[in-house]
């Protein structure tokens, strides 16, 4: 048994430990073969050196985040205690500020953390119009909403607008239950999600009342111009040619748009087709429309699902085989 002394002379040992020790109970749950005590400004850890080099790492990680940021909640100090190195460095320690597109709620840094999401970044800000395809978990809709919230918070836009299709209402919601709100928000609450990451509660809700943020379903973008806006249109995989092209021509004077996708994941009913591969081919050459592909080294999820998309895709690749062969 070895024993290592931490010293938090370099941060608010209160914020640290946590309301009645919160956080500090929260540490030691994770850690429970060692022994873990507070002296002051200290922290005592007795055990196997192993376990002591692991806990020192995180309470280390969580040092370094304090320093730059001054508050940390408890969800992100256990989100730091839980999460793998490389997770933890790309989402709470910031290493090139230049890099960062928002400082979310209690100073949580949003970056691209792929090369092709970055690829993203660098074509959204050359061009109006971008197409970022790829697979479930690649941060499309993420990095999407980032630079959307950038871009408001920079006064380069005075509007969000974020839209999606409701395939499963087949875009007419007024069977469904409940006002127009209650109708739509379960088809866009990974959007609502995203938001909630970068913006504040109190704000976002300002934003919500006076309309400087829309989320509405793809078909209530129908005979709008939406000028001085930055428009994303997610999941465009569930939208018919016609829908696709309606929504690219509502784009008006002093406007961005995202077009984010997954070709392997369409929900439309049997007799529609998805417009999103004939959109992104016949508008490939034109300037000013950038086109970026993600695939599974851009899964920023659970580990698994890098394994998983391998897996399915692969599945894909000898069912296409096997099809051509008979």
């Amino acid at each position: 048994m070895t024993e290592t002394i931490i010293n938090l002379e370099t941060v608010n040992p209160i914020e640290f430990f946590g309301v009645n020790n919160n956080k500090f109970d929260i540490l030691k749950k994770k850690f429970p073969l060692l022994k873990i005590l507070s002296r002051g400004t200290q922290i005592k850890l007795s055990g196997a050196p192993e376990q002591i080099d692991l806990a020192k790492e995180k309470i280390d990680l969580i040092i370094a985040y304090m320093q730059r940021n001054g508050h940390l909640s408890e969800n992100y100090f256990e989100q730091i205690l839980g999460g793998d190195d490389a997770e933890v460095i790309d989402n709470f320690i910031d290493k090139n500020p230049n890099e960062v597109l928002v400082f979310g709620p209690n100073g949580k840094t949003v970056r691209a953390r792929t090369a092709n999401q970055k690829k993203m970044v660098q074509a959204a800000d050359k061009n109006d119009i971008v197409f970022a395809i790829g697979p479930a978990g690649t941060g499309k809709t993420y990095t999407a909403v980032a630079l959307a919230v950038r871009a408001l918070k920079n006064k380069l836009v005075k509007k969000i607008i974020l839209t999606r299709p409701a395939v499963e209402a087949g875009e007419s919601l007024g069977f469904l239950p409940g006002d127009l709100k209650e109708k739509i928000d379960p088809y866009l609450r990974p959007l609502y999600d995203a938001l909630d990451d970068m913006i504040p509660a109190d704000k976002l809700g300002y934003y919500m009342t006076t309309r400087t943020i829309e989320i509405a379903p793809l078909a209530y973008m129908r005979g709008r111009t939406l000028d001085n806006a930055f428009i994303i249109l997610d999941e465009s995989q569930n939208a018919n040619d016609l829908q696709i092209k309606m929504f690219l021509t509502r784009i008006g004077s002093n406007a961005k748009a995202i077009i984010t996708g997954d070709p392997t994941q369409v929900d439309l009913p049997r007799n529609q087709k998805s417009g999103l591969e004939k959109a992104s081919r016949i508008l490939q050459n034109i300037e000013g429309i950038a086109h970026i592909q993600l695939d599974e080294e851009d899964v920023v999820r659970h580990k698994l699902v890098k394994a998983i998309i391998k897996a399915y895709d692969k599945e894909r690749e000898n069912e296409t085989e096997n099809s051509y062969h008979r």
